[in-house]
C-alpha cells in the first residue's frame, strides 16, 4: 500500500474554499518536498525513522512561519527499498502540487535509476551518504548533491579512525581487514576507497559480499573465524546489519573489531541485541544521536507537544530519526538559499532549487539558529563541490545506546577528489556529457 502523508497548515486554512480554491492556494503557497519512504520490507525498521523525522522537521518549518512564509507540503510515497517502485514513485510526484523541488530516495539502487530522469525533467536530488560518491563533482553531476558526504567520505574517515587506533597508518601494513557488504550497488560503492587506502597503506581486504536482504550470513561469519581479519568493516543496511552483528557474537568475534559506516550503526540494529553488542562502532557523517539538541527539544514542544508528531515521541532524537531531520534541513535551506535569489516568500521551481543547493551556505551561526548546535560543522557547496563537507566522528554502542568514541574526523580530499574525478569522467564518456561550461554554474 502506498502510504501518503500532506502537511501543509495553509492547505487546512484553505479547506472550507472547496477543492478547486485548495488546489490553487497548494501550488502558489506551498513548497512541495515529495518523500520516498521505506516503511515496509528488509529496511523498515531503519527508514521508518528517517521518514518520521523528515516529515516532523518540515512540521516545525511550518509552526516556525514557513519558508518565509512559504510552508511545506509533504507527501510519502512507500517503495519498500524496491528501485522499481521508487522509479514508480518519482514519476508520480514529480509533478504534483506545482511540482517536486527535490527528491530524496534513500537508495542507492534509485539513485542509479533516477541519476538520468532528473537530469531530463531538470529535478535536483539529495543522496547524503549514499548514491553515486562521483555526484559530488558538480561538473558533471548538475542535478545530484550527495550533500554532508558519500561512502568514500564515510569509508576514509573510518579507516582513519581504525588507524588512530591502531596507533597509525604504519600499523595496519599487513594486516587484514574483512569488507561485509550487501552485494547491490550500495554495498560496492564502499570499496574503491577501501582498496585505494589498502594499496597506500599495505593491508589486505577481504571482501565478503552478502546478498539481499542479508538475513542469512551463517557463510559469511564462517569465512570470518576461518580468515581471523584483524578488523570487519561493515557495509550494511536494514535487517542485514542485526543480523550479522548476532553473527558475530554466535561465532565469538570480538565487537570491538567491528566497525559499520553511516547506514550501519543506530539504534534498530543493536537494540535486540543489546549488551553483546557492546563495543561495536560506527561512523557517523556529522550527527549521531542527538536527544538534548535544540532542534529536538523545539520538535518535542512543537510539534509532539501538540500532538502533531509523525512517529512514536520516544524516537525522537534518536540516530535515523536525526538523519530525516537533517536531510529535510537540508531541502528547506536549499529552497531558503534559492529565494534570496529568484523572489523572497515566493515558492521556487525544481531549477531555481537546484541553483540554491549549489549555492549553500550554512555556517556554524545559521546552524545554531536553526537548533543544530553541536549538531553539524557548516556545509558550503559550489559549482564544483555538491557535497560541501567532508566531517564525520564515531560512535560506539555501550551496551545500551551510542556514545561518541572519537573527535571530528575529515575525509582526505587529496584521495577522494582524485577518486571522484576519475569516476565522473568515466560516467561522462560513458554517457557522452561535456562538463559544464563556467557560464552555467551561474544559471
Amino acid at each position: 500500500m502506498k502510504l501518503r502523508q500532506l502537511t501543509a497548515a495553509v492547505l487546512v486554512a484553505a479547506s472550507a474554499l472547496g477543492a478547486v480554491a485548495t488546489s490553487a492556494i497548494a501550488q502558489e503557497k506551498v513548497q512541495f518536498f515529495p518523500s520516498l519512504t521505506g516503511r515496509t520490507g528488509p529496511v523498515a525498521p531503519n527508514a521508518t525513522p528517517f521518514a518520521n523525522g523528515y516529515a516532523d522537521y518540515m512540521k516545525l518549518v511550518n509552526e516556525r512561519g514557513g519558508i518565509n512564509g512559504v510552508k511545506t507540503l509533504v507527501e510519502e510515497c512507500e517503495t519498500a527499498y524496491a528501485t522499481d517502485r521508487g522509479v514508480e514513485c518519482y514519476e508520480r510526484l514529480k509533478g504534483k502540487h506545482g511540482g517536486a523541488t527535490v527528491f530524496q530516495p534513500l537508495s542507492t539502487g534509485i539513485t542509479f535509476a533516477l541519476t538520468e530522469k532528473l537530469a531530463a525533467d531538470k529535478i535536483p536530488m539529495i543522496t547524503s551518504g549514499y548514491g553515486r560518491s562521483d555526484s559530488a563533482d558538480g561538473n558533471m553531476f548538475k542535478w545530484n548533491f550527495p550533500l554532508i558526504g558519500h561512502y568514500w567520505v564515510a569509508g576514509d574517515t573510518l579507516l582513519k579512525h581504525i588507524a588512530n587506533k591502531a596507533g597509525g597508518w604504519d600499523k595496519l601494513k599487513g594486516k587484514k581487514i574483512a569488507v561485509v557488504y550487501h552485494d547491490s550497488p550500495f554495498g560496492r560503492e564502499l570499496l574503491p576507497i577501501v582498496n585505494e587506502r589498502a594499496a597506500m597503506h599495505g593491508f589486505t581486504i577481504q571482501p565478503l559480499p552478502v546478498a539481499a536482504p542479508g538475513v542469512e550470513q551463517k557463510a559469511t561469519w564462517l569465512q570470518v573465524r576461518q580468515n581471523r581479519p584483524d578488523y570487519v568493516i561493515m557495509q550494511t543496511w536494514g535487517v542485514m546489519t542485526s543480523t550479522a552483528i548476532k553473527e558475530a557474537v554466535a561465532t565469538g568475534y570480538p565487537r570491538e573489531q567491528m566497525f559499520g559506516t553511516w547506514w550501519s550503526g543506530a539504534e534498530p540494529d543493536l537494540k535486540d541485541v543489546g549488551a553483546a553488542a557492546k563495543g561495536y562502532s560506527a561512523v557517523m557523517m556529522q550527527h549521531g544521536a542527538e536527544p538534548g539538541s535544540a532542534v529536538v527539544k523545539e520538535i518535542l514542544q512543537k510539534v509532539h507537544g501538540k500532538g502533531q508528531g509523525t512517529g512514536p515521541k520516544e524516537e525522537v532524537g534518536q540516530v535515523l530519526y536525526m538523519r530525516g531531520v537533517v536531510g529535510a534541513m537540508l531541502a528547506v535551506e536549499g529552497a531558503r538559499t534559492a529565494q534570496e535569489r529568484f523572489g523572497k516568500g515566493k515558492p521556487v521551481t525544481p531549477e531555481q532549487a537546484r541553483w540554491g543547493y549549489e549555492n549553500l551556505n550554512l555556517t556554524q551561526a545559521k546552524l545554531d539558529a536553526l537548533g543544530f548546535k553541536g549538531v553539524m560543522r557548516p556545509v558550503s557547496t559550489s559549482c564544483a563541490d555538491h557535497m560541501g563537507s567532508a566531517w564525520a566522528r564515531v560512535h560506539t554502542w555501550d551496551g545500551a545506546k551510542f556514545t561518541w568514541a572519537s573527535d571530528w574526523l575529515q575525509a582526505d580530499d587529496a584521495i577522494i577528489r582524485p577518486l571522484v574525478k576519475a569516476s565522473a569522467e568515466k560516467y561522462g564518456a560513458e554517457k557522452k556529457l561535456a562538463r559544464r561550461a563556467a557560464a552555467d554554474c551561474g544559471s
